[in-house]
C-alpha cells in the first residue's frame, strides 16, 4: 500500500497544483489501509471521512478521482448526481450507484483471477485455434516443403502473431442480448439465477480473425475455471472495504427551497443520505453494506454552496476542499509536465502521419497566456480551454497531414501561434479600449 507522500507524488505526474485536494485524498486512502490493520471490533468503529471538492470546472476534480481508480486498483464508479431522481419518480434510484460499484468490483476481481490462470488458459485456447488453422495452412503449403519443416515453421509463425489477421471459423458462445430494464424498478434481475442455471448460453460457428477468436476463447475458458460464487463473494467484500463512489455535480442537487424543483432535489439528497450513512443494498451478486464505502463528491458551486445541501448530508462529508482556478503558469505546466501532457498527445498522434511536432518555449508561453485570457473573458472552463486552443492551432496541420508523405518537422513557435490565433488575439486587444 502506498504512503500518503507516494500517492501525492503519483498524482503529481498527471495533475498540476491542487496540493490540498491531493493530500486530503491521500490521507483518506491511507486511512483505509491503516483501518485494515486494526482489531475487528475497532475497525467497525472507524468510518471513512468523505470528501467534497468544490471549484470551477476543469481544475482537476474529476481527474483526481479518475487517477485514484488506476493508482489504487480498487472498485470505483463515477456517477452524476443529476441522473438520479427521488424514490417514486421515473429515473435512476440512488441505490443503483451501489449496484454499479458492485459490478465494477466483480469485473476487477474476475480480471485478477483470470490473470492468475492466463498462461494455462492460453495453452488450451491456442491449441483450439491451431487445430483449426493448421489444416488450412497445410493445404496451401508448397508441395516441395516437408511436413515436419512446415509444421515447425507454422508454430513459429503462430507464436510470432503472423496469423493474427487470418480469418478462421470457430465455435464460440453467442453473445447474450442485453435486456434493458428501467432504472429504479426494484433490484436487478439475473435470469440465469431465476432459472436455476437451466439456461445455457448457446454456441455457434463464427468467422473471426485469429486475434479476435483468441480473445473470445480466453474469456470463455477463464469463465469455466473460476467459481462464480467465489468471485461474487470476494467482489462484495472488496466493494465494502475498498469501494469508492465519486459523485460529480453534487452542487446541481443543492436546494434553496424556492420552488418545486428544489424540493425534488432535496428528495434526492435525502435518498442519498442513508447510503452515505450506511445501509444495506440488494444486488444480483448478493447483499452489500455501504458503511465503509468512501464517497467523494464534487461540484463547481457557482450558484449554490455546500451549505445549501441538507445539514445531515453535509455532516457526512466532513472534509471540504476548495480547488483553485488555474493561471498562466499552471497552464504552461499542464502543457509540459504531466505524463499525458496535451502537447505530447498531439505530437504522438501526428507522428502517425509523418509530422514531427516541436513546441518552442515562447509558443507554450503564448498558448498559456491565451488560455488564461479566454477563461477570464468567457466561461471559465479551466484546463479544457487548452484543448480548444490546441485544436484550432493545429487544425490545418492535422487536416493536411498524410502518412503518404515523408517525415516533416514542424516547429510551433510564437509567430506561428500569433498568426494562427490572430482573431482571438485581436479580439482581446480591442477589449482593452472598450470602457
Amino acid at each position: 500500500m502506498l504512503t500518503c507522500k507516494e500517492i501525492v507524488a503519483s498524482l503529481d505526474n498527471y495533475i498540476i497544483g491542487q496540493q490540498e485536494a491531493k493530500r486530503a485524498v491521500a490521507i483518506a486512502l491511507r486511512n483505509r489501509y491503516r483501518r485494515s490493520k486494526l482489531a475487528k471490533n475497532l475497525q467497525d468503529e472507524i468510518t471513512p471521512k468523505n470528501i467534497i471538492f468544490k471549484g470551477p470546472t476543469g481544475v482537476g476534480k474529476t481527474e483526481i478521482a479518475r487517477r485514484i481508480e488506476k493508482l489504487m486498483n480498487v472498485p470505483f464508479v463515477k456517477v452524476e448526481a443529476t441522473k438520479y431522481t427521488e424514490v417514486g419518480y421515473v429515473g435512476r434510484d440512488v441505490e443503483s450507484m451501489v449496484r454499479d460499484l458492485v459490478e465494477a468490483s466483480v469485473r476487477l476481481v474476475k480480471r485478477e483471477h483470470s490473470e492468475k490462470i492466463k498462461n494455462s488458459v492460453l495453452v488450451t485456447v491456442n491449441k483450439k485455434i491451431t487445430d483449426v488453422l493448421y489444416p488450412l495452412k497445410k493445404q496451401a503449403k508448397p508441395e516441395e516443403m516437408e511436413t515436419e519443416i512446415f509444421k515447425e515453421q507454422f508454430y513459429k509463425d503462430f507464436e510470432a502473431g503472423k496469423f493474427d489477421k487470418d480469418i478462421i471459423e470457430i465455435e464460440v458462445k453467442e453473445q447474450p442480448k442485453q435486456i434493458n430494464l428501467l432504472d429504479g424498478i426494484g433490484a436487478e434481475i439475473n435470469i440465469g439465477q431465476i432459472m436455476g442455471g437451466i439456461v445455457k448460453t448457446p454456441k455457434m460457428m463464427k468467422k473471426l480473425t485469429v486475434e479476435r477468436a483468441r480473445e473470445l476463447l480466453v474469456e470463455e475458458e477463464s469463465d469455466k475455471r473460476v467459481d462464480p460464487d467465489t468471485i461474487n463473494k470476494e467482489a462484495i467484500s472488496r466493494a465494502e472495504r475498498e469501494g469508492i463512489i465519486f459523485i460529480d455535480e453534487i452542487d446541481k442537487i443543492a436546494a434553496k427551497k424556492s420552488n418545486s424543483q428544489d424540493v425534488s432535489r432535496e428528495g434526492v439528497q435525502r435518498d442519498i443520505l442513508p447510503i452515505v450513512e450506511g445501509t444495506v443494498v440488494n444486488t444480483k451478486y448478493g447483499v452489500i453494506h455501504t458503511d465503509f464505502i468512501l464517497f467523494i463528491a464534487a461540484g463547481a458551486f457557482q450558484i449554490s454552496s455546500v451549505s445549501d445541501l441538507i445539514p445531515e448530508l453535509q455532516g457526512r462529508f466532513p472534509i471540504q476542499v476548495e480547488l483553485s482556478s488555474l493561471n498562466k503558469d499552471d497552464f504552461k505546466k499542464i502543457l509540459t509536465i504531466p505524463q499525458n501532457a496535451i502537447t505530447n498527445q498531439y505530437t504522438e498522434l501526428l507522428k502517425v502521419d509523418n509530422i514531427d511536432l516541436e513546441f518552442t518555449d515562447d509558443a507554450l508561453d503564448e498558448i498559456a497566456r491565451l488560455a488564461e485570457l479566454e477563461n477570464e473573458t468567457k466561461e471559465n472552463i479551466g484546463a479544457r480551454r487548452l484543448q480548444t486552443i490546441m485544436e484550432k492551432l493545429l487544425e490545418d496541420i492535422s487536416f493536411n497531414a498524410s502518412e503518404q508523405n515523408p517525415m516533416v518537422k514542424v516547429t510551433i513557435d510564437k509567430p506561428f501561434v500569433d498568426n494562427t490565433m490572430k482573431d482571438i488575439i485581436q479580439s482581446h486587444d480591442y477589449k482593452k479600449y472598450i470602457l
